[in-house]
């Protein structure tokens, strides 16, 4: 079996057209929202996570500061991901961002990567809605970790949330938890294969756009 996809997310920010465009569309930008280190070199979105499983994306659109797309090469059995941001202007401060994932999953055990691909997005809009909200152009540190497989979700949920102290809960659903701090973003998500993952953007330093573009 396989599975079409596509979800859709939408938010009212209180930050600038310009500021959300330098969220979506830049390398910098994207490393403070999404996981691991994204740069944009040549037309080609490259973003180094764990053991490098996120195939690397063509720019299909870039409309500054309007719209940006980009997506995976088809693979050989067809597996592909796009994403798409578009960006507008409303009275005053705010603006409207909206963000498409879309693709295909080919093979028996697509629904349990359906997922958590739905549900890691969810968390990963949440995250860019906080950044562009909370911390608009600075740059992001990222920290990434992987710890071993969970035996007891519910159990790991609890533990982490008795430790989470003056951090404040910004998103969660099944396999995610976001806490927001004055210093950042910290994320913890279910593994695809059972592990928890540490996905944290820490804004620490005096990093500032603008900065080199890639």
């Amino acid at each position: 079996m396989s599975k079409d996809f596509e979800s859709r997310h939408e938010a009212v920010v209180d930050a600038s057209v310009e500021q959300v465009w330098e969220a979506i569309a830049t390398g910098p930008g994207i490393t403070s929202w999404f996981v691991g280190r994204t740069r944009i070199e040549d037309g080609t979105v490259l973003t180094e996570f764990g053991d490098g499983w996120i195939p690397a994306g063509s720019v299909t659109v870039a409309e500054p500061p309007r719209r940006f797309a980009f997506g995976s090469e088809p693979a050989a059995d067809g597996r592909f991901v796009a994403n798409e941001f578009l960006v507008a202007g409303r009275a005053g401060a705010a603006t409207v961002l909206k963000v498409v994932n879309s693709g295909f999953l080919p093979g028996e055990d697509w629904a349990g990567e359906y997922e958590a691909m739905r549900l890691g997005n969810a968390m990963f809009f949440a995250s860019l809605v906080e950044y562009v909200t909370r911390f608009p152009g600075r740059v992001g540190v990222p920290v990434t970790a992987f710890g071993p497989p969970v035996a007891d979700w519910p159990a790991a949920w609890a533990a982490l949330r008795g430790r989470l102290g003056a951090a404040e809960v910004f998103f969660e659903n099944e396999h995610t938890l976001g806490l927001r701090t004055e210093r950042g973003l910290y994320r913890y998500l279910r593994g695809f294969h059972g592990a928890m993952v540490v996905s944290h953007v820490l804004f620490e330093g005096d990093a500032e756009f603008p900065v080199e573009m890639g």
